[in-house]
């Protein structure tokens, strides 16, 4: 093996390290292992951006602006409210709801689909008494599934394709994964409606009113004219445990004491770090004389009241609601806390509580960076946690009435969208082409407005994307993936194409449970063109098994985005996620191998 290989091996060996470690993003590891290429020779220079003008990266950026355009201009929603059937039973309900989630991710991002069917699948494991982690799971494996179907389901797919191109073959179609990935995900839609959801991990609720999202952290200031001053802090805890809540830190004079001492007698003033369920938190505290809202608003100054607000004030008291919001992936507000944004100022909300799965410790809550996943429990008008919501990336969990904000757009977006898919699979532009006018056309017709085109691309993964394609072209160029691919085939598959193909698919979903979807794709294509240049084998079998195995992170809730989206909101820990996913990959694994086979002989 040459040292240009060994070095490459060595590369991608820290590249995927760090992808599994999670210290820092997937973009930030793509570049590095982009530049580290460049300085060490295996990738020229003037080549080392050229994966940003991929057509993949381009068609990537256009789909996820279309997407955001057929979110903003209410056709999705439009669609769900339709198709569901409210007097239905569990079983049929969550049939419907994962099929919707499919189809919709087989056309536009998946994530998207699934914020906006997020509220539908609390709503529907609430009319059902179920918990929400029973549909929510479902759900997201649904929409994986429903992304393999399609060129543009998915970024894997599109890369898929690229690397299909630069064999000669030419590109994959719009249509050429549906035979193979409407087979599987129908047989996973099938699976997931009848016995999937019965073995998902229960999560108990109180009283089905609302939805187990894990305990609260929750700040409860001690007012002056409160029941708990003077008293000692074993006489609060005590109290406390009978509503199974409990105190877990203390902060006085802006010192934090992570286990105070129970005979500390508790002043005006004094904060409580109380961990509580959210059904008892609000009588809990109403007891003690123990307050949700800072006496002294340290947040930050309320928001100026225009003239004529006075009058409002009552009218704008009652109009306060709670409202619990989960966090998206890469939603703008992680990393910083709610202190960074100043929600108070800007907003005039209150954070109340986080709910955090997997958490070590939260110092104080308005300085506590947020992360994916994570639930907010947020005080303030609806306009205001609305806005929130829209400028800071979060999903609210209430049921909400799905409306049309204008019916002509919404139209329209669905006109031009089908439009440019029938383009693209006709082959009458390419892909990039197609949807790239698709966008063009929005723009135009102001289905998205302008300054909100880049706020709709995911940023991390096309930096990913386009840093990752001269790493993977590095890989065939030093000779790295053919000297990789003939240690697969001499000890494990042994020359057998069958067991080869196989050996593809799960080594593919195996890194897919575990790092982004994207760049598993963008290593594997290399390894696979070359296992079946080897074997004289046609490369499609092997390039769609990278394709399904990309789509199938079913094992954790880190291997896809949608997976950390509902983490908060089913109240699920790490390990739960493999109990319905395990089953789920042997499924796929089944039911692709053979119409793999089929589809695309060897």
């Amino acid at each position: 093996m040459q040292n240009d290989q060994l070095l490459l091996f060595a590369i991608l060996a820290a590249t995927i390290g760090l992808f599994l470690w999670g210290r820092w993003r997937h973009d930030v590891v793509a570049l590095a292992a982009l530049l580290v290429c460049v300085f060490a020779g295996l990738v020229p220079s003037d080549l080392a951006f050229t994966g940003f003008g991929h057509p993949a990266v381009i068609t990537v950026a256009a789909v996820l602006v279309l997407s955001r355009g057929l979110q903003n201009t209410g056709a999705v929603d439009a669609l769900a409210q339709r198709v569901l059937t409210p007097g239905a039973g569990p079983t049929l309900s969550i049939a419907v709801l994962i099929g919707v989630g499919a189809v919709l991710s087989a056309f536009m991002n998946n994530v998207g689909a699934m914020a906006l069917l997020i509220p539908v699948a609390v709503q529907t494991a609430g009319r059902h008494d179920l918990p929400p982690g029973k549909v929510l799971m479902p759900l997201a494996f649904g929409t994986l599934l429903g992304g393999m179907t399609t060129l543009i389901g998915t970024p894997p797919n599109l890369i898929v394709a690229s690397f299909r191109e630069s064999t000669g073959a030419g590109s994959f179609g719009m249509f050429d994964f549906t035979p193979v990935g409407l087979a599987v995900a129908l047989g996973g839609l099938v699976f997931l409606a009848l016995l999937g959801w019965r073995i998902v991990p229960h999560r108990e609720q109180k009283g089905g009113a609302h939805f187990d999202t894990g305990t609260y952290l929750t700040e409860a200031w001690v007012s002056a004219d409160g029941k708990a001053v003077g008293k000692h802090l074993n006489e609060v805890e005590r109290t406390l445990e009978a509503a199974d809540a409990q105190v877990v830190g203390m902060v006085r004079n802006d010192f934090r004491v992570t286990a105070p001492n129970p005979w500390r007698v508790l002043r005006a003033g004094d904060i409580l770090v109380i961990e509580a369920d959210p059904g008892s938190l609000t009588t809990t505290l109403s007891g003690l004389g123990l307050s949700l809202e800072s006496p002294d608003k340290k947040d930050g100054p309320k928001p100026e009241r225009r003239k004529g607000d006075e009058d409002k004030k009552s009218s704008d008291k009652e109009e306060t609601v709670l409202q619990e919001l989960v966090v998206l992936p890469n939603a703008a507000i992680i990393g910083r806390s709610v202190g960074d944004v100043h929600i108070g100022t800007r907003f005039g909300l209150n954070l109340l509580a986080i709910s955090r799965q997997g958490r070590q410790s939260i110092k104080r809550l308005r300085s506590t960076p947020i992360r994916a996943g994570d639930v907010l429990l947020m005080q303030g008008v609806p306009e205001a946690l609305s806005a929130f919501a829209s400028s800071f990336g979060g999903v609210p969990l209430a049921p909400r009435d799905i409306s049309i904000p204008n019916r002509n757009q919404a139209t329209l977006a669905v006109i031009i969208m089908m439009l440019a898919i029938a383009g693209a699979a006709f082959g009458l532009l390419p892909a990039a082409i197609a949807f790239a006018t698709a966008v063009l056309a929005y723009i135009v017709l102001r289905i998205i407005p302008l300054d909100k085109v880049f706020d709709a691309v995911d940023w991390p993964v096309i930096i990913l994307l386009g840093a990752l394609i001269p790493v993977a072209g590095a890989m065939a160029s030093t000779g790295a993936a053919d000297a990789l691919a003939k240690g697969l085939l001499g000890s494990l598959a042994q020359g057998h194409p069958v067991v080869a193909l196989a050996l593809v698919l799960i080594v593919t979903m195996t890194l897919s449970d575990f790092m982004n979807n994207a760049a598993t794709a963008a290593v594997m294509c290399p390894i696979a063109i070359s296992i079946a240049s080897q074997l004289g084998a046609a490369p499609d079998a092997f390039l769609m098994a990278v394709a399904i195995g990309g789509s199938c992170a079913f094992l954790t809730p880190i291997g896809h985005q949608n997976n950390t989206l509902i983490l908060g909101p089913g109240g699920f820990s790490f390990g739960d996620y493999w109990r319905l996913g395990l089953p789920m990959e042997v499924l796929v694994v089944t039911i692709s191998l053979p119409m793999l086979l089929w589809v695309w002989p060897l």
